[in-house]
């Protein structure tokens, strides 16, 4: 790419004066960030191009990744550690006066996601282009972000996150690749002379999806695969005749502002009937315009129709994109010309789905009369896949009324997507060893004893590229100088570390490295927040989307706890600790909103207190992000890993946390069950009820919150707290559905019965965090077992088992 730092100079200084007429003295720091990632995506550009020739000239097999999210992250940093050249270009950058960590800063992260599911679906894009694999992600081109979260007066507020605002240096709009997508409508239909039936669709609203291509770079290799977004935008044609007819100009800009809504952003609020009539449309626009693109490349193949499913694999990422189904279904019988049976055998040999929870307000269902007047059509195929489904299901268990009912696809006025997801794929998997488990023999057992070969499990991963090689470089440095560099391409080897587990001085690194980083993190901190924090204390971070069974209030009442016990006695040995926040709540989620307000009024106690400040600090970090991430998490000691039980399916910062050296106190939920088994007892805090406890307890009906709060004078003290006059409540009523949820509705997330064990894993913590040798045995530990949970793994799993790709080697 480029062979001297002198060549990469001249080559950025060229660019920066020829593309942006400015040089480097009238250069402001976005023109330098602008020219350096435009020069960047050059360099891509030819590997990009070559990468899709051969795919095309060997007609190889390819996968399509279809998520609502890709949390890609900032893109300048990791495409210049995968083409191998950041050192250099950092180095360069250097003597031009320039720094690369500055530049970095510049760019958006781009707001096309939520959380984990996003996080994972880039770092699976990631895998596949490092692995020179064929896959592809469908995503949307949101023009706002999930919402740009400040805190005032304590409170979430939200503004919008336009990340588009400034260029986005790494997309390419395709508009001759366009596609369109209808809506609405009328579907009618005759038979010809053979007594095939034909449809005809007229009377729709037509859309036209614009792609925006992605580059996703391969580590140290030939491969550039693409994460294709697509972009709402008013067909020219349809516009025009309606401004003719309408005869007002207004009129016209008024349709395109509401057609262009399809794609302003992510999950619109769905509680009213125009909110759930817009997400169902982004959701099938998506599906629409990504099968519709898959189908016209498998045509240029030039190969029979029935070795579509040996050509292309379409994978669902949760139950958003399962119109995939009905729409390959759509296009294959009306505009193919093939007959159900062959359609369905195609459709369902193509295409797999990935089930991402096991909460019930998180598996999709969408009113009859919404999908049939949205989409007639798709409403037409789902019905009969739902008939001729429950009809299998007859012929096999007659009369079980009940079990048809249970399983049927369309049924009390709901079209259920998991169910069309699982019907029409050919895997279902589940996300952790656990998770799937539970799929199988709880949440969707019916589905299991009728297709048990379909259902498999892959323990979600991580790419180490980005969360370790990129974002800890000094950790990975260390790393390599000790095993070699092995492990970058295969993560598993960073079980060799366990060989200088007895080696002091080795301990002594790993700790001096998680001390510079805390040091930097304690400068960020202070530069961005205002707020000063001690490197020397434990930092203790939970950072993930603010949900209820997530539990930061549990978290949060521990912190109220230890203020209690420090102001009762001043003397108390204590290890000062540093608490770190960092969550978003869905802007409709008040209970979740008001645990942040919580969380921040903690903060304003605890921190203006000078009796407890120097041991308990407590940092709510508003906006948390990717690039937030990257900072944080390798400065983190204890990662906060605290689900309840049986409701996280696998988590992927609990990877990353341990990736990086930090030690996991968690429940026996989702993938931290995997994390125990790889690093043992004495390497994690695991605390609170198990899966079997809790369904006993469920089963039984035995729980009781309120018995607890009488009965436990810790817990009684924090949540009067909450609801009487203390420096937390300050007399007022803003935290009385936080009481009434854990004592007058019966806790429905446990916090009160895993509140006592939780606060002895963490007098555990305290304790062996002071034993400074044994502390970095256990750091050493998580690092050297992470290798199991790098995305690498997941991928290849997903490779060989469900998609049946292969390695495409060096392209030639």
């Amino acid at each position: 790419m480029f062979s001297s730092k002198e060549e990469f100079k001249a080559a950025f200084k060229e660019q920066l004066e020829d593309r942006y007429g400015r040089t480097l003295e009238t250069a402001s720091e976005y023109d330098t960030y602008r020219a350096l990632g435009t020069l960047i995506q050059e360099k891509i550009n030819n590997k990009w191009l070559h990468t899709q020739q051969h795919y095309k000239r060997n007609k190889t097999k390819q996968v399509f990744y279809f998520s609502m999210e890709f949390l890609m992250g900032r893109l300048l940093g990791n495409n210049l550690l995968n083409m191998d050249v950041l050192t250099l270009v950092e180095e360069g950058l250097d003597e031009l006066g320039l720094s690369l960590s500055g530049l970095e800063e510049k760019e958006s992260d781009a707001g096309l996601g939520n959380g984990g599911l996003g996080r994972l679906a880039a770092c699976f894009l990631d895998s596949l282009a490092s692995l020179e694999m064929a896959g592809h992600g469908y995503g949307l081109r949101y023009k706002y972000g999930m919402f740009d979260q400040h805190i005032i007066d304590g409170k979430q507020v939200e503004f919008p996150d336009y990340w588009l605002s400034k260029d986005f240096v790494w997309e390419v709009r395709r508009p001759d690749e366009a596609i369109e997508v209808r809506f609405g409508g009328q579907v009618s239909s005759t038979r010809d002379k053979e007594g095939k039936l034909h449809f005809k669709y007229e009377h729709y609203e037509p859309i036209q999806a614009v792609p925006y291509d992605v580059p996703i770079v391969g580590y140290k290799n030939e491969t550039v695969n693409t994460l294709r977004l697509w972009s709402a935008e008013p067909s020219v044609g349809d516009t025009m005749s309606r401004a003719e007819k309408e005869g007002e100009f207004g009129h016209f800009l008024g349709h395109k502002r509401s057609l262009e809504s399809i794609s302003d952003f992510l999950y619109p609020d769905d509680s009213t009937e125009d909110g759930k009539r817009l997400r169902l449309k982004q959701e099938y626009f998506l599906v629409s315009a990504g099968v519709q693109s898959v189908v016209r490349y498998f045509e240029k193949l030039g190969v029979p129709w029935s070795s579509f499913p040996e050509k292309a694999a379409l994978h669902i990422n949760d139950t958003h994109p399962a119109l995939v189904i009905p729409e390959l279904m759509r296009i294959l019988m009306d505009e193919k010309g093939i007959g159900w049976e062959e359609a369905w055998e195609i459709t369902r040999s193509s295409v797999s789905y990935t089930n991402h929870t096991t909460l019930s307000e998180a598996l999709e269902s969408w009113p009859v009369g919404l999908v049939r007047s949205l989409l007639p059509r798709i409403f037409m195929i789902i019905n009969e896949i739902n008939e001729r489904f429950c009809q299998e299901l007859w012929s096999t268990y007659p009369g079980d009324f009940d079990r048809i009912a249970d399983l049927a696809i369309v049924a009390d006025g709901q079209v259920k997507m998991a169910h069309l997801s699982i019907v029409g794929s050919h895997s279902i998997n589940g996300v952790a060893k656990l998770h799937t488990e539970i799929l199988k023999h709880r949440e969707m057992k019916r589905f299991f004893h009728t297709f048990p070969d379909r259902f498999n499990n892959k323990t979600n991963g991580i790419t180490h590229r980005r969360w370790l090689m990129h974002s800890n470089r000094k950790l990975a440095s260390l790393i390599t100088e000790t095993i070699g560099d092995t492990w970058i391409h295969e993560p598993q080897q960073l079980s060799r570390l366990m060989s200088r587990k007895d080696d002091l001085s080795f301990l002594d690194q790993l700790h001096d490295i998680k001390h510079q980083n805390k040091v930097e993190f304690a400068e960020w901190v202070q530069q961005t927040q205002g707020i000063t924090v001690n490197p020397h204390s434990i930092f203790d971070v939970q950072i993930k989307r603010l949900h209820g069974y997530k539990r930061q209030l549990l978290n949060a009442l521990h912190i109220m706890h230890l203020y209690n016990e420090l102001k009762a006695d001043p003397a108390m040995e204590m290890v000062p600790r540093t608490f770190f926040f960092g969550a978003k709540a869905a802007p409709g989620y008040h209970f979740a909103k008001t645990v942040i307000q919580l969380i921040n009024r903690i903060a304003e106690v605890v921190n203006n207190d000078p009796a407890v400040n120097d041991y308990i600090k407590v940092v709510f970090l508003p906006n948390y992000s990717v690039s937030m991430a990257e900072k944080i998490i390798p400065a983190t000691n204890i990662s906060e890993q605290i689900s309840m039980a049986t409701k996280e399916a696998s988590g992927t910062g609990n990877m990353k946390f341990m990736m990086n050296g930090a030690v996991t106190v968690g429940t026996m939920d989702g993938a931290n069950v995997e994390i125990h088994d790889h690093v043992g007892d004495d390497n994690i805090y695991i605390f609170g009820l198990t899966s079997e406890e809790i369904w006993e307890y469920y089963n039984q009906g035995s729980y009781s919150s309120s018995s607890i709060y009488h009965n436990d004078e810790r817990i009684r003290h924090i949540l009067d707290e909450l609801i009487h006059y203390s420096p937390f409540s300050k007399g007022e009523t803003e935290f009385q559905a936080i009481y009434d949820a854990l004592v007058t509705y019966n806790d429905e997330y446990f916090v009160l019965k895993d509140f006592p064990d939780y606060l002895l894993a963490q007098k555990k913590v305290s304790q062996d965090y002071q034993r400074k040798r044994q502390w970095n045995l256990k750091s050493l530990v998580n690092i050297a077992q992470s290798g199991v949970f790098s995305s690498d793994r997941t991928i290849q799993e997903y490779a060989e088992e469900i998609w049946k790709i292969n390695r495409v080697g060096a392209l030639k």
